[in-house]
């Protein structure tokens, strides 16, 4: 009988340890489910970062490209801005203020350095009435030395540096 008894009171034990599992598995699925749902998003961050970061990085290869230009010619193609302008115009919701109004200052640059260049005249052409040639010197010297600058003082890195920046 005491076996029986024994037997009885295991079979019990284990019906109530059953029930007690039953309750907690609703439970452990949802901690389960909550955890997935973390790493996938925390998945989904990493990668909207990385395009973000790609994005940005192609504006930054673009303001070197263009600042590159500079230096090579020495007329300057005011037909080369609208092409900067368009491949850097999601600089607006990439970055803060001051990288659009970084590139602001470049295309400003830019386009007077450009306006210097053709009004410019040299020793073989036609002077016109209150032409200062210092004047247009001074001005072509400026911008090219402002533009070149931003490359080979690292200008243009500085500026970015902090949203391309992806060590800890």
């Amino acid at each position: 009988m005491f076996l029986y008894d024994w037997g009885f009171k295991r079979d019990m034990c284990m019906l109530q340890m059953l029930e007690i599992l039953k309750g907690w598995l609703t439970p452990l699925i949802a901690i389960i489910a909550i955890y997935i749902a973390w790493q996938q998003w925390k998945i989904n961050k990493q990668k909207l970062d990385l395009e973000r970061y790609e994005r940005r990085l192609h504006v930054y290869k673009e303001v070197i490209g263009f600042l590159s230009l500079m230096p090579n010619s020495k007329n300057v193609s005011i037909y080369e801005l609208p092409k900067f302008r368009a491949a850097v115009a999601e600089a607006d919701f990439l970055f803060g203020p001051e990288i659009p109004k970084y590139i602001d200052e470049i295309c400003s640059h830019w386009r007077e350095l450009w306006v210097f260049q053709q009004e410019y005249r040299d020793i073989t052409q036609e002077i016109p009435e209150g032409y200062n040639h210092q004047e247009k010197v001074e001005g072509i010297k400026s911008h090219s030395t402002w533009l070149a600058n931003q490359i080979v003082s690292d200008f243009a890195k500085e500026k970015f540096k902090k949203y391309l920046y992806i060590g800890k």
